[in-house]
């Protein structure tokens, strides 16, 4: 029981931070040593970055 519940926070803490635009950087982590554990993770800063990028479109000079 206590499990589940503390799984059900996880999803939940998980969607609240994906819904403000926080980026997940443990989870990329650890994706990162599961699946391309040849290639050096990004650091922090890096990460945050290139997820702001991905969001809001990178450089782009204009906004409409």
């Amino acid at each position: 029981m206590f499990g589940a519940l503390k799984q059900a926070g996880n999803y939940l803490g998980q969607s609240l931070r994906l819904m403000v635009g926080l980026p997940e950087y443990d989870t990329y982590l650890a994706h990162m040593e599961r699946t391309h554990p040849d290639q050096p993770p990004m650091t922090y800063e890096e990460f945050f970055r290139e997820r702001q990028d991905a969001r809001y479109g990178g450089s782009r000079a204009s906004c409409c």
